[in-house]
C-alpha cells in the first residue's frame, strides 16, 4: 500500500489496482444537498472506472429542491413539476477519492454539479462555496477552516427511536461528562471506532471529549483548506451515523434535541496568502493585522443578515439561550465564549471562531457566508469595534435573530447576500426556509397536546 493510500485517499491508479485485486467493488458518488447531507449513488467499481470516471453520472435535479423528508415542494425555479424534474450531472472530483472503512470493499468521492449543457448548478452548496473561494483567490487569499461538531449518543437504535417517537430515549451517559475521562470511557468503544474509521477515510483526528448534555460528545479534526474541511465534515457526519447504526446505537446532530445544552458546530477560520504567509496575524491590537481586523468587522456587520446560512432550521434557534454557551449577542471577544465571534490562538494559530452554527449546519453554506462577510469587511475597510471583555449575554448588544422567520426576512432583504451569492441563490434558500416554516406552522406539537388536550 502506498503512502498516500495509507492516509485513506486514493489515486485513480490505486483504485484500479484495488478493484483488480478484488479489495474494492463499490464506489459511492456523493453530492451535498441543501441540508449538507450526502446524496448520490452506489456504483459498481468497474462501471465507475469504465464510464462514470470520464462522463459523470446523472441524478434527478429535485435533490436540491425537496424538503428534509424528500417531499417535492413548490417555489424552486431550477426544479419543479412544470420543468419536468430532469437531471443534472454529477461530475466526480477525483481529489476527494477515498476509502470508506466502515463499509466493506467501498470507496467514495464527492461530485460537483453541472447541467446537461455544462452550465453550473449555482444553488449547489459546494459550488456556492467554490465561488466564494474564487473571490478570495482573486485577492491572493485562501481560507483554512476547522469545524467542531457536537452530537448526542443514545443507546437506542435509529429504528427504535423512530418507533418511540424519539421519546424516552436512553442517553449513553447519565450525567454531565464535559472533559470527564471516566464518563467518556463508557462510550469509548464507539468513539474509538469512529475516530479510527475517519482516519482510514483520510481525516486527521485531533481529539475527542465529552460535553455537557447527557450523552453528548465531540470529535475534533485538524483544520484544512476550506473545501476539504467541508467535504470531510459531510463525510464524517454521514459516516458517524452509519457507524452508530452498525453498533445498534443512534446519534443526533440536531441543534437542540432536548431542553439541555444544544449541539454546536463552532467554525474556525483563518486566512493565508496563496504562498502560505500569514495575513490575519500582525502587529496591531490583539495580534491582528489590518486585514484580520477588517475580516472580523465584516463578520459582525453581516452576522444578522447571514444567520440563515448558520442556523437553517426552526430548531436551530432554540440553541440561542443566554448562559448556554450558544451565543446571542453580535459581539466579538478575545477568548470569550459568551460572544458570537471568539478570537483564539496567537501568531500562526490566530483564527476567529464563529460560535453561531449548530450541529445541523450545512458547512458549505456557513463557510461561504463567513468568507462573503469577511470580504465585505476587507473591501469596505470596516473598523473593528473594541472586544467584549465581560458577559456578552448581558452587554445589551444587538442579537442574532430569534427565529427562522426573522432570519429569513433579514436574508431576503440583504443586499450583501444578493451581491455575494446571486439573487437566484438567495431566492432558492429563502424558499427552503419558507418550506420549513410552512411545515412547522402546520404541525401539532407534543407541547400543544399536553398543554391543551384536557385542560383547555
Amino acid at each position: 500500500m502506498s503512502g498516500r493510500a495509507s492516509t485513506g485517499f486514493l489515486s485513480v491508479t490505486e483504485l484500479r489496482d484495488e478493484v483488480a485485486l478484488g479489495r474494492i467493488d463499490t464506489v459511492l458518488l456523493a453530492i451535498a444537498d441543501m441540508q449538507g447531507r450526502l446524496q448520490g449513488k452506489r456504483l459498481s467499481a468497474r462501471y465507475f472506472l469504465e464510464e462514470v470516471l470520464q462522463h459523470g453520472s446523472e441524478g434527478c435535479n429535485y435533490l436540491l429542491a425537496v424538503d428534509v423528508d424528500m417531499n417535492t415542494v413548490q417555489g424552486y425555479t431550477m426544479s419543479s413539476w412544470d420543468r419536468g424534474y430532469g437531471d443534472f450531472v454529477m461530475k466526480p472530483d477525483l481529489a476527494t477519492l477515498r476509502r470508506v472503512p466502515w463499509h466493506e470493499g467501498t470507496a467514495m468521492l464527492m461530485a460537483d454539479l453541472t447541467w446537461e449543457d455544462g452550465g453550473e448548478v449555482t444553488a449547489s452548496p459546494r459550488q456556492i462555496l467554490r465561488r466564494q473561494l474564487a473571490r478570495l483567490a482573486d485577492r491572493g487569499l485562501a481560507a483554512y477552516v476547522g469545524t467542531e461538531l457536537e452530537f448526542v449518543v443514545y443507546d437506542d437504535s435509529y429504528e427504535d427511536a423512530w418507533r418511540r417517537g424519539y421519546r424516552d430515549l436512553s442517553p449513553a451517559n447519565l450525567y454531565n461528562v464535559d472533559y470527564s475521562l471516566l464518563g467518556t470511557a463508557r462510550v469509548e468503544p464507539l468513539l474509538r471506532r469512529i475516530r479510527r474509521d475517519m482516519e482510514g477515510a483520510g481525516l486527521y483526528v485531533e481529539s475527542a471529549k465529552g460535553e455537557c448534555n447527557l450523552g453528548q460528545h465531540e470529535i475534533a479534526f485538524r483544520y484544512a483548506e476550506a473545501l476539504t474541511t467541508c467535504d470531510n465534515h459531510a463525510v464524517y457526519k454521514n459516516g458517524a451515523k452509519e457507524i452508530a447504526a452498525q453498533e445498534g446505537r443512534s446519534i443526533t446532530f440536531m441543534a437542540k434535541p432536548n431542553q439541555r445544552e444544544g449541539n454546536s458546530c463552532h467554525v474556525h477560520i483563518s486566512l493565508r496568502g496563496e504562498d502560505g504567509e500569514l495575513v490575519m496575524a500582525g502587529e496591531g491590537p490583539y495580534g491582528l493585522s489590518p486585514l484580520g481586523a477588517r475580516f472580523i468587522a465584516g463578520q459582525l456587520a453581516c452576522m444578522r443578515e447571514l444567520t440563515l446560512l448558520y442556523a437553517p432550521n426552526v430548531n436551530s434557534y432554540k440553541r440561542f439561550v443566554p448562559g448556554s454557551f450558544a451565543p446571542t449577542a453580535v459581539k466579538w471577544g478575545v477568548d470569550n465564549r459568551t460572544c458570537s465571534l471568539r478570537l483564539v490562538g496567537h501568531g500562526p494559530s490566530l483564527r476567529v471562531e464563529n460560535r453561531v452554527p449548530g450541529g445541523d449546519v450545512n458547512p458549505y453554506l456557513a463557510v461561504a457566508a463567513l468568507i462573503a462577510a469577511g470580504l465585505h469587511g476587507i473591501d469596505a475597510e470596516l473598523p473593528l469595534e473594541d472586544p467584549c471583555a465581560g458577559n456578552a449575554y448581558t452587554s445589551g448588544a444587538e442579537t442574532v435573530p430569534h427565529t427562522l422567520r426573522d432570519a429569513l426576512a433579514l436574508f431576503e432583504g440583504s443586499k450583501l447576500a444578493k451581491e455575494a451569492f446571486g439573487e437566484d441563490v438567495v431566492d432558492h434558500y429563502a424558499n427552503n426556509a419558507r418550506v420549513e416554516l410552512a411545515a412547522y406552522d402546520a404541525a401539532v406539537t407534543d407541547w400543544e397536546l399536553f398543554r391543551g388536550f384536557e385542560r383547555m
